[in-house]
């Protein structure tokens, strides 16, 4: 997708949520989650059945976001927006821009930036996450992420590793909310390509790699510590396929990926802003220019929903 698309897109998004800003929706506090870094609604590193915004069966509604990420070797900035329609179809859109600094240099490529545009859609296919709170029923979705990697200095690398600049994720995600517990716990499996979530393109051939998908779980549980504050923890177990094909161009295990994890605090002043900020440890990241660091640091987000 090209940079214009991508901003008209996200222009109408936010268009459409400042029209909605107008009408009052009657979803309860933190229910619709908060924007994951690839745009869709549910914790920081992944998505949940949950639909954003604050919008109920009859409603249409709409977020939007920024999230800031740092670690010892890189940084990450997000911003994105989405749309949810009567509380089953979900529609978002999310930019990254991924910092590489010093393992830019290292590659002879200063300043080397990774863009990453991210066009979403997810739909519930089962349960109600509120309204079946006291069964045993989950509230299930389905989703699919389009990932585009813009052209930068690294495109002939990714060639050569047989890694292409795009690809498309598939997504099951089952959301149980207990409210009288104030507990949720969520599953998420995920079939993609991605490596290290698109940002070092998607499969890899070098080394005799099959450019398969590979099923990756995700998990996330919170807990409500009031009406307005959650804490939790998520994991999401990262593709790795690319060390392979590093390993055939001669970098040994140089571009490794580890699994991504966090511990979160989000809190909602008002059912139309929510701020979290999580410690987050994403194993390492082109660890033959990071001398094999964990790249751990902290994560940041706002989002406004209506």
């Amino acid at each position: 997708m090209n940079k214009k698309l991508a901003a008209s897109l996200l222009a109408a998004s936010t268009a459409f949520l400042c029209a909605g800003a107008q009408a009052e929706t009657g979803k309860l506090l933190l229910t619709g989650g908060v924007s994951s870094i690839d745009g869709a609604a549910g914790g920081g590193l992944t998505p949940w059945a949950v639909i954003g915004s604050n919008a109920t069966d009859d409603e249409v509604g709409g977020s939007a976001y920024v999230t800031t990420v740092g670690t010892r070797d890189y940084g990450l900035n997000i911003y994105g927006a989405a749309v949810g329609i009567h509380d089953r179809y979900e529609l978002s859109i999310a930019q990254q821009d991924f910092n590489t600094r010093d393992t830019g240099a290292a590659l002879g490529l200063p300043g080397l930036h990774l863009k990453q545009t991210i066009v979403g859609a997810k739909v519930r296919v089962l349960g109600d996450a509120v309204l079946d709170s006291d069964t045993w029923v989950p509230q299930v979705a389905v989703g699919v992420q389009y990932k585009t990697l813009g052209s930068t200095g690294l495109d002939g690398t990714l060639d050569a590793l047989g890694a292409k600049r795009s690809g498309t994720d598939f997504y099951v995600s089952a959301t149980k909310l207990l409210l009288g517990q104030g507990l949720l716990v969520n599953g998420t499996l995920r079939a993609t390509k991605g490596n290290q979530n698109g940002l070092l393109g998607y499969g890899a051939t070098l080394g005799g790699n099959e450019n398969r998908y590979s099923l990756q779980p995700e998990f996330s549980v919170a807990y409500l510590l009031s009406k307005n504050v959650v804490v939790g923890a998520e994991y999401r177990f990262m593709r790795n396929k690319l060390e392979q094909a590093g390993s055939a161009a001669g970098l040994g295990n140089g571009l490794r990926a580890g699994d991504w994890k966090d511990l979160f605090i989000a809190w909602a002043p008002n059912k139309h802003v929510s701020l979290t900020l999580a410690y987050v440890d994403l194993g390492v990241i082109v660890p033959a220019t990071t001398a094999s660091r964990k790249q751990t640091g902290y994560y940041l987000s706002a989002q406004i929903a209506f």
